[in-house]
């Protein structure tokens, strides 16, 4: 399987389930930094910037990155953090495109 940030994201309209919980963490494995929500539905990172002009780059690249995937976060920011989380809503739970995108975003934070 090639990594996951090399791939790309699936339209997801429902009609699937979400992934099972043990798919998740496997996934999960695979982007550091990120956590799994209790319920298993969600995953989040806290990202911490030395400045606001830092996070607004940061915020600029992730929803490009978004549009180019067609899949988007919910996020909150101020100085010097964002927040991230990936669900898939139309399925009420995660699927391969959370990973994917999560996987971009610790690319778009690599030096």
């Amino acid at each position: 399987m090639s990594q996951l940030k090399n791939q790309h994201c699936k339209p997801c309209e429902g009609g699937f389930c979400p992934l099972e919980q043990n798919d998740s963490i496997g996934h999960l494995e695979q982007v550091p930094g990120w956590q799994l929500s209790e319920d298993g539905k969600r995953i989040s990172r806290k990202i911490k910037f030395s400045n606001f002009a830092a996070t607004m780059s940061f915020i600029n690249a992730m929803a490009d990155m978004s549009e180019k995937e067609g899949h988007h976060p919910d996020f909150s920011a101020g100085y010097g953090y964002c927040d991230v989380t990936y669900t898939t809503h139309a399925i009420g739970g995660l699927s391969e495109n959370d990973f994917i995108c999560a996987a971009k975003i610790n690319d778009l934070l690599e030096p």
